[in-house]
């Protein structure tokens, strides 16, 4: 009995423990990606996913997972906004079909005690829009992520007018969480067959992320 007690004892700190999560999804066809998802816990830790196409100029398509660490202020941003959204538990839909489609968009909360999920394409609530514009932003950094690892694996001549084009994305501020991408940024940095000005522009995109933070 004692030792079923402590068993009790020793597993309930684990289940207190579980962080809570807020996904973001879009599904759109014929889209680069076509899909993707962005999971992040209460403590940072999070997931991206996505599929589609391996590169704009292929029709090959792939299924992509990387793991990383929001920033503590992006993090906390993203879970106040939740909180300031009834974490996602109404309607945030605008309802108005006369509006383009950029995506079928959704927004989960899943915590210990219960789940929340809303659908979206177009929301009139203004933190529904800041989530939706954060995590996008986020997803564009990914992407870079996924695209700078297939270039430098398998086609290095591709990654200059990448990096240019992202580090043109991030000086106008609209990629999130470059930190989330330094791994592969810095695998090109010092890697000594790849041009140096593409190494030099890797280490300025890295320290530009070494601010991490969300603006939005």
């Amino acid at each position: 009995m004692i030792i079923a007690c402590l068993g009790l004892f020793w597993s309930l700190p684990s289940l207190a423990a579980d962080p809570a999560t807020i996904t973001f999804s879009l599904d759109f066809p014929k889209s680069s990606p076509e899909r993707y998802s962005i999971v992040v816990q209460s403590d940072g830790r999070a997931h991206y996913e996505c599929s589609g196409k391996i590169s704009d100029d292929s029709e090959d398509r792939e299924t992509y997972e990387t793991e990383f660490t929001f920033s503590d202020a992006t993090r906390s941003k993203i879970f106040a906004l939740a909180a300031q959204a009834h974490y996602f538990s109404g309607k945030i839909d605008s309802g108005n079909r006369k509006i383009a489609f950029t995506g079928a968009k959704k927004l989960t909360y899943k915590d210990g005690e219960h789940e929340s999920t809303a659908a979206y394409n177009y929301s009139t609530l203004p933190v529904v829009q800041q989530l939706t514009a954060l995590f996008q932003g986020v997803a564009s950094t990914m992407e870079f992520g996924r695209r700078l690892v297939h270039y430098h694996r398998y086609q290095k001549l591709a990654l200059d007018d990448e990096l240019k084009r992202m580090e043109d994305q991030a000086v106008r501020g609209e990629l999130i969480e470059l930190q989330a991408v330094k791994p592969v940024l810095q695998e090109i940095h010092d890697d000594s067959s790849v041009i140096n000005v593409v190494r030099a522009r890797a280490q300025r995109i890295i320290d530009m992320g070494n601010g991490v933070g969300a603006s939005r």
